[in-house]
């Protein structure tokens, strides 16, 4: 019932829809399914990194393709970094960054792939936009799965439920990999917010509010909020080592995101509730204020207790 739900509010066929306990299984599952050592795995940096390590136990090579000045994925560079690619991974909207890829650029990635690759669209986060999705493009066939969750805007990320969308020739390769067990709380839990029509616009707006009033803090006050965000996280370059504003952040009992290796001064930050952010402002205000930490033990540390509570 539940498949036949989400199928038919949009515009899918039931046999589209593979129901799983999250997304994190079918975005392995795909990498592993269409990735090995002949068969990269192409992905933007930064970007949700779940996918390179399914890629390094397929062994397939890992292709890291910066984002564009605007933080969308460089679909041109994507496409033309391998020609034996396997998958091309576009997490949109992104994260870390919370930044969005047009629906024009995924469908000339489509378009423009190298043969026999498949695009892995992961929308975790795109209720919290108004962006299109692109399931329209698994209605018509192309050689694309699209990634759903119920952990994000429906916040059922102990519960677990979420979907691989695609024609059904693609998801069959995926089953070989096995299935985890579905919760018949997080199939009934999912059903009822799909069908509670109210639930993903209140959220989005409550999220949304709180967003563009802590970034616009941020940047009033002269802090480099990077790209334009879109969802309930964002980055901030610090212009100081991240994982020190990291450590400084936990000791004032406010805990914000990690670094990547390839901003290593960025740190990123989930949008909580209006009282969390105000409490974030003055514990990020004071922590700029103060003189940069030393990169040390106790620093790292902090990161290693953060990793742990994932």
């Amino acid at each position: 019932m539940l498949a036949r739900t989400f199928a038919a509010q949009n515009g899918l066929k039931v046999e589209n829809v593979a129901v799983y306990a999250g997304s994190s299984e079918p975005l392995h599952y795909s990498v592993l399914a269409f990735t090995s050592p002949t068969k990269s795995f192409v992905t933007a940096d930064p970007s949700y990194e779940a996918g390179m390590y399914a890629a390094k136990t397929s062994q397939a090579k890992v292709v890291k393709v910066p984002l564009t000045a605007d933080c969308a994925h460089d679909v041109k560079a994507m496409v033309k970094a391998d020609a034996q690619a396997g998958v091309i991974y576009i997490c949109n909207p992104n994260n870390p960054t919370g930044t969005l890829t047009t629906k024009q650029d995924i469908v000339w990635a489509l378009e423009n792939k190298p043969a026999g690759s498949v695009l892995l669209v992961d929308e975790a986060y795109i209720h919290l936009t108004d962006a299109q999705d692109t399931l329209d493009l698994v209605a018509a066939g192309k050689d694309l799965i699209v990634l759903r969750t119920f952990s994000k805007i429906y916040g059922m990320a102990g519960i677990r439920c979420g979907f691989a969308v695609a024609r059904p020739d693609l998801l069959a390769k995926l089953t070989p990999f096995g299935q985890n067990a579905m919760p018949i709380t997080g199939s009934a839990a999912a059903r009822a917010s799909l069908e509670d029509t109210s639930l993903v616009p209140e959220r989005r707006k409550i999220i949304g509010d709180t967003r563009r009033d802590t970034i616009g803090w941020l940047r009033a006050n002269g802090y480099k909020v990077i790209g334009d965000p879109q969802t309930n996280c964002f980055m901030i370059d610090t212009g100081r080592n991240g994982k020190a504003v990291f450590a400084a952040m936990k000791a004032r009992n406010v805990l914000i995101g990690r670094t990547w290796p390839i901003w290593p001064n960025a740190v990123r930050v989930s949008v909580g509730t209006p009282e969390e952010m105000a409490k974030f402002k003055v514990a990020f205000k004071d922590v700029m204020d103060a003189k940069p930490l030393v990169l040390g033990d106790h620093v790292q540390h902090a990161e290693l207790d953060y990793h742990a509570t994932l």
